[in-house]
């Protein structure tokens, strides 16, 4: 039974995605023609409309059909006209579908730092692209080492979507372990945390850099699972146990702003004493659950 409400699921997901499709396409081809970015930002706004529908219409049978059991607690005065960074721990493909369930309308339409691949993907690659969704390359630090180039490939890409962030508002979602949590990684990578991977900084601090004045603020997100090992087909299977998502508005330190994190040892220092202090706090939250 649960794996035909998986099936039935996956279907759901598929049909309206197609559904969707049609504008995206269609505004797609007008947003590669038009001449002017004033003009591309119009058809940019209608693509978001599109995207947003998308959201709101999986949210919307994902809440009826697979019922999730999610205990959200969100800070008040949250706006869709307002400009965030969204900081997050990462378990599942779920995590999306739950920030979402919380954050959805709350705040404007959101940007995920993306890896490459996925633009391959039919349709939704094409809808990330037309979005401007920022593709990280992520290259391993021998490549960066043999072509030091390398490294300003997605630090452009970053600082393209901080650029985009100036013209309308919009949330940029970073989970900032770079990957799904498993025991097993965090044992690779000697984390010093029990429920969390080490916290990669460049892409936030990048961010804080270029934005800082014009955000709002930080959303810190912590996601719980009842479930030691989520999947995304179990949620689409209706498995899912309890999930707990606590967000907290963080304000941008003054220090941050103006900074450069590259180029500047004694800011790059203190700024990954205040993401590992940030990561200490939410792996003490996991462990109390």
């Amino acid at each position: 039974m649960a794996t035909l409400k998986g099936l039935i699921s996956v279907l759901l997901l598929v049909i309206n995605t197609l559904f969707w499709s049609v504008p995206l396409i269609l505004l797609t081809v007008l947003k590669l023609v038009t001449p002017t970015r004033t003009l591309r930002l119009i058809v940019l706004r209608g693509l978001n409309a599109v995207a947003l529908n998308w959201i709101g219409v999986n949210l919307w049978w994902m809440r009826h059909w697979l019922k999730p059991q999610l205990d959200a607690s969100l800070p008040e005065g949250l706006s869709p006209e307002q400009r965030w960074l969204v900081i997050s721990n990462h378990r599942s493909w779920t995590d999306i579908f739950m920030l979402l369930m919380a954050l959805h309308r709350r705040i404007p339409m959101p940007r995920f730092f993306l890896k490459r691949q996925l633009i391959w993907i039919p349709i939704v690659g094409l809808a990330w692209w037309a979005l401007e969704y920022p593709f990280m390359r992520r290259y391993r630090r021998e490549q960066i080492e043999r072509n030091p180039r390398l490294a300003d490939v997605d630090r452009k890409a970053t600082e393209l979507m901080c650029d985009r962030a100036r013209e309308m508002p919009l949330a940029i979602f970073n989970f900032v372990e770079g990957t799904r949590f498993t025991p097993a990684k965090r044992d690779a990578q000697n984390s010093p945390f029990r429920h969390l991977l080490r916290p990669k900084a460049g892409g936030v601090a990048q961010v804080l850099s270029h934005l800082g004045e014009q955000l709002n603020g930080i959303l810190d997100v912590t996601l719980h699972y009842e479930n030691p090992h989520p999947t995304f087909w179990g949620f689409l299977c209706g498995r899912e146990g309890a999930i707990t998502l606590e967000a907290r508005r963080l304000e941008v330190p003054g220090w941050m702003l103006d900074s450069q994190y590259h180029d500047d040892p004694l800011y790059k220092e203190r700024f990954h004493s205040w993401l590992n202090a940030l990561w200490q706090e939410k792996d003490q939250t996991l462990e109390s659950r």
